[in-house]
Parts: C-alpha cells; sequence; structure tokens
C-alpha cells in the first residue's frame, strides 16, 4: 500500500473521530533569522526561497540564544554588484525592546542572489546569502521529519510538555521553508523546535516546501501531555549597572551593579554573582565595583524547586577621575651679556606634563597682554623688561597654577632671519610640466650672524637638510617648501614652490611603414628567425632592408653582419638566430646576380 493512500485512509479514519482539518490555503512565505550572542554569525537563516510576497521575521531575544541584551540588525544588501538590490530591508532588534528582540516586515523577492549582513561595528563578518529559485527545474519535494522530545511516564505520556524538532532535507535546490499546524490550528513558519505544554492529546502537522516550490506531503506527530510534578520553570534574571560616565561611556571611580531575579512558580531561593572569574557570591544588595579596568559581572537564580536560570553577563569598564593639576614649566634662551640681559631677544619655551586625563591646552601671555594659545616658542624682542606668564589645563579640567618667568632685553644682535630662495629646473613639455623629474634647488643668505642651516620638505614628508639639489621623479603634482635658520637663531618664513612631473613621451615610430612578416625573409630566403620590433617601431627585415640599392651581393652580406651585429651587441638579438640571418643573406643573391640554380655558395667562406 503507497504511502499517499495510506495517508488518505488516516484522514478519512480521523475525520471519523471529528480530528481531521480541512485543507487549507498555501500561507504567505515566510523567511526566518535569528540572533544570538555570537557577533560572527546569526543562530539561523535561509539558504533559499520562491519569488513573490514574503513576510521576513527577524528574532534576536533570549529565546533564540542572546542572553547578554546585545542587539543585533538584518540588512539587506543594496549596492555590491552580483546581488539583487530591489529589496531595502534594515530591522534592528534587541531582546528588550518593545518587541522582544522579534520583528517582521513584508518584503517581495525576485529571482536571483540576495546579500544580508549586520550594520553594527564589530558584528559586520555576519553576513550571508540566499538564492530566489525561478521555480524551475528541480520537482522533487523535500524530505521532512520530526522527533518529539521531553520527559515521559510508564505510559509514554509526556510531563508537562513537550517538544517537537522538525527536520527537513531537499537534495536539489534546497528547503526554503518548513511550516508546522498544531492541531488543527493554521499552518505556522518552524524556526525552532515547538514546545507544547497544554495538558492533553495533541497532533501536530509538518510540511516543507523547496526553492523551486515543491512541498513535501503533510507527516503527522501526535502525542499526549499529561500534568506534572513541581516548579520545573527556572527564574527570571537581569541586572543593571549605574554611575557617573564620562564620554566614552566609562563609569567614574565606581559602578553599581543590580540584579533583579523574579519566579512566577515556586519563588527566588538564591541569587548569585561572579565578578571578572571569582568565586560565586550570594546576592543580598548592590554590588559596587571601584577596580580601574575593564570587568565582567556574571550572575544566576534559583527557585525553591531547584531550576538554576542561565547566566546572564553584563560588562562595563571603570575609571578614575582627574583631580591632579598639570605641571608646568618655562625656560629663556637667547644671547645674554654680562648682566645677564637677552641681547636682541629672548626665546620662551613652555613644558606642559599630565599623567592623568592629558595636558588639553596651554596658555600664555607677554606683560600684561592677553592669553594666547602656546604652539610654538615665544620669541620676545622688544628691549625692555619682561614677564612671561603660563599656565595649563588637563582634558578632566583642571588648571594649574599661573607662573611666570622674567627677564630683560637690550638692542643689538642679529633679529632678521634669513633670506630664501627655491628654484625648479628641468626639461618642460608644452604645458609647462617638467618631463621624468625635476631638480629642486634652495639658497639661502644672511647678512648679519650668517646661515646655519637649510632645511626642504618634499609635499607631506619630513622636513631635511638640504645639501646638495634635490631631484624629485615621482609622476604628479607636487609642493616643495624650504626654510633657513641663521646663528642667531632666526628661522625664516617658509618659501613654496609647486610643480608638475610627468612620464616621458614615448620615441618616435622609426619606421611607420615596417615589414611584419612572420619571420626574416630576405630575397625570398626564410630564415625560420621570427621578425621582432628591435625597440624603435622597425623590425629585423627593415633593418635588413633588402629592397635597398646596394653596389654589389658582397656589399649587401656585409651591411646584414654590421647590422646584426650590432643588434647582438644591444641585447636584441642571439648570436644563433644572427647567424641564420646571416646565412639567408648569404643565400639570398640580393645585391647581385641570383645565385646559379643548383648551385650553394660557401657560407662558411663569407661568415
Amino acid at each position: 500500500m503507497s504511502p499517499r493512500l495510506i495517508a488518505v485512509l488516516l484522514t478519512a479514519f480521523l475525520a471519523l473521530l471529528g480530528l481531521a482539518t480541512p485543507a487549507v490555503a498555501a500561507p504567505v512565505q515566510t523567511l526566518t533569522w535569528t540572533g544570538s550572542n555570537s557577533t560572527t554569525e546569526y543562530a539561523s537563516a535561509p539558504t533559499g526561497a520562491l519569488p513573490g510576497e514574503t513576510t521576513i521575521v527577524f528574532e534576536n531575544s533570549e529565546a533564540t540564544g542572546n542572553t547578554t541584551g546585545m542587539s543585533h540588525t538584518l540588512t539587506f544588501d543594496t549596492s555590491t554588484p552580483g546581488y539583487n538590490h530591489d529589496v531595502s530591508l534594515n530591522i534592528l532588534a534587541n531582546p528588550f525592546d518593545t518587541d522582544n528582540g522579534r520583528h517582521e516586515a513584508t518584503v517581495t523577492l525576485t529571482p536571483g542572489k540576495y546579500r544580508y549582513f549586520c550594520t553594527i561595528p564589530g558584528h559586520t563578518s555576519m553576513v550571508g546569502e540566499f538564492v530566489v529559485s525561478d521555480g524551475t527545474g528541480d520537482t522533487t519535494a523535500p524530505t521532512v521529519t520530526a522527533a518529539v522530545a521531553g520527559d515521559r511516564d510508564e505510559s509514554g505520556n509526556y510531563i508537562e510538555s513537550a517538544t517537537v524538532s522538525l527536520t527537513a532535507t531537499d537534495a536539489g535546490s534546497g528547503v526554503a521553508s518548513v511550516e508546522y499546524q498544531l492541531d488543527g490550528g493554521a499552518w505556522s513558519a518552524y524556526s525552532a523546535p515547538v514546545v507544547v505544554n497544554a495538558v492533553g492529546m495533541h497532533m501536530l502537522h509538518y510540511r516543507a516546501t523547496d526553492v523551486a516550490g515543491n512541498t513535501s506531503e503533510e507527516g503527522m506527530a501526535h502525542f499526549t501531555i499529561v500534568e506534572g510534578q513541581g516548579d520545573t520553570t527556572p527564574p527570571t534574571v537581569t541586572a543593571s549597572i549605574a554611575g557617573d560616565k564620562d564620554s566614552a561611556g566609562n563609569y567614574l571611580d565606581v559602578a553599581t551593579v543590580s540584579v533583579t531575579a523574579t519566579d512566577t512558580d515556586s519563588a527566588v531561593a538564591s541569587v548569585e554573582y561572579q565578578l571578572d572569574g571569582g568565586a560565586w557570591t550570594a546576592y543580598s544588595t548592590p554590588v559596587a565595583v571601584t577596580g580601574a579596568g575593564e570587568h565582567m559581572f556574571h550572575f544566576r537564580a534559583t527557585d525553591a524547586a531547584g531550576n538554576t536560570s542561565p547566566e546572564g553577563m553584563s560588562h562595563f569598564t571603570v575609571v578614575k577621575r582627574d583631580t591632579t593639576a598639570p605641571t608646568v614649566s618655562a625656560t629663556v634662551a637667547g644671547t645674554q651679556d654680562e648682566d645677564g640681559a637677552y641681547v636682541g631677544k629672548a626665546t620662551v619655551t613652555v613644558t606642559a606634563s599630565d599623567t592623568g586625563s592629558g595636558v588639553a591646552a596651554v596658555e600664555y601671555k607677554v606683560d600684561s597682554g592677553a592669553w594666547a594659545a602656546y604652539s610654538a616658542p615665544v620669541v620676545v624682542s622688544a628691549p625692555g623688561a619682561h614677564t612671561v606668564g603660563y599656565r595649563a589645563r588637563d582634558v578632566a579640567g583642571n588648571a594649574s597654577p599661573e607662573g611666570s618667568v622674567s627677564f630683560t632685553v637690550v638692542a643689538g644682535g642679529d633679529t632678521t632671519a634669513p633670506a630664501v630662495s627655491l628654484a625648479v629646473t628641468g626639461k618642460q613639455d608644452g604645458s609647462w610640466n617638467y618631463v621624468s623629474q625635476a631638480t629642486v634647488t634652495v639658497t639661502a643668505s644672511d647678512t648679519e650672524s650668517g646661515v646655519a642651516a637649510v632645511e626642504y620638505k618634499v609635499d607631506s614628508g619630513a622636513w631635511t637638510r638640504h645639501a646638495t639639489p634635490v631631484v624629485v621623479s615621482a609622476l604628479g603634482a607636487h609642493t616643495v617648501r624650504a626654510r633657513a635658520t641663521d646663528v642667531a637663531g632666526n628661522v625664516s618664513p617658509e618659501t613654496t614652490g609647486a610643480f608638475t612631473v610627468v612620464a616621458a613621451p614615448p620615441p618616435p615610430d622609426a619606421c611607420p611603414n615596417s615589414d611584419t612578416r612572420d619571420t626574416v625573409v630576405i630575397g625570398g630566403v626564410d630564415s625560420q628567425v621570427e621578425n621582432i620590433d628591435i625597440g624603435n617601431g622597425c623590425t629585423l627585415n627593415d633593418v635588413v632592408d633588402e629592397n635597398a640599392e646596394y653596389a654589389s651581393h658582397d656589399r649587401f652580406v656585409k651591411h646584414v653582419k654590421a647590422v646584426t651585429q650590432e643588434l647582438v651587441g644591444n641585447g636584441v638579438l642571439s648570436s644563433g638566430d644572427r647567424n641564420r640571418i646571416v646565412t639567408a643573406a648569404i643565400e639570398s643573391g640580393v645585391g647581385g646576380p641570383p645565385a646559379t640554380a643548383g648551385a650553394k655558395p660557401d657560407v662558411k667562406k663569407r661568415l
């Protein structure tokens, strides 16, 4: 008896008992993705589908394995070549959002391949693809089976609940969807084992559809659930963190972790926590974590029936507040006279450091002037007594006490910076670009203390001591800067030069009407040597030039020997190929009367 006939008879028998349900129309296709604690892959995802209206389900919840409260997205790629770009989908799901991490969307799929991924930083390796079939080719339906699991009594009944797992395979186009129907209800998309806990008899029908649209025959699992003894559900436990945070989300000085556990059956018996891999400790009041650094806080709860919840985890970082101001100091440099006064000018250098949050700003002021941001040593050249004040502030907002240095500047000395010029030379094309390379020469002069150093830098490179002209050969636009410092320490303003280096044009074709025969042929004699281009647009046949006028055959042979010897010397031609070409020239008779029929010239003598 065939399986189909058995199914028909079984359906008729169940109808007599009032348990059969009428056939229902196939539902809109449903594709389900699930998320867990992983940041590298989705917990489950489809590999194939059919074209048409489709319900997309994305669930990222505790039920699908996300116990840390981490968010994921399900995003369809709309830009990468090779994939369908007609569906715009971007679902953000979190176990603690208003939908408890389960979201749906309705889209219309077309035949082809779709790519999906997670857009959250650190989760971008969560990526995959699925194929939408056009429904042709595969005509074999999937195979689908069911397995029922759970605690059973002596009669085989399931105590309190039964879990039904469905498995579908398809060797053709692949499984597109699996569905189940419980106790005559509506058909539902199967994405995870189905837990049934209602006391009584149950029938669970199931079926699968492949990517090509073939649907399996309905299968059926039947079982009975009876009341059990006691509480088998573990408590629900969560944790929250409180405390002042900085702009990066780190907790300042202390993070306080509160754990909450509930149980609707036998009540919570105990709550425990574990900090940074230490021992499990009984929880009674919020836990204050003060150690600086990253922390991991695990927690769990047990109810009066002995059921223990899965471990939860929260991670956070504690940093210490910075309450110490920066350290700041100043030094004065320059040429001093016998009285200690600075001749011509004094240079004040301010230095600040902070071992906590770091220096945010350094400021200075000269005499009664306004405070200004300090970025480079301050040069004071006005004769007279001066006071330079300075102060610093760190990232945490701590300000140092104001400091100051006092000194006197007297007239005299060199206060004039050197003069600097920059010249660019080289071969230029019609657009003033430099061909192949440009040479930069920097010159400097100082009429007082003399030039101490000349420096240059090309584009974004480092400042370099200039000693000889600089050759720039990299193709493209360039900017060269130059500066000079004299013996008295005066630094010139930067001098700038801009130019472009372009590649040299290819040499002109010396033989625009080349002899392009495949081999070197002289007077009808084929040397069997490949007729190559020698590098200037001319071929070997061109340089042999058999059609030119020669005083005699010997003159022609001497010409061939000379030009081929030069090509050997230049590495264009091998000695063996040269000998074959010269032999063909000797046998050709070019330049004189043709050789007597049947006679062979004395090749050895002529070579």
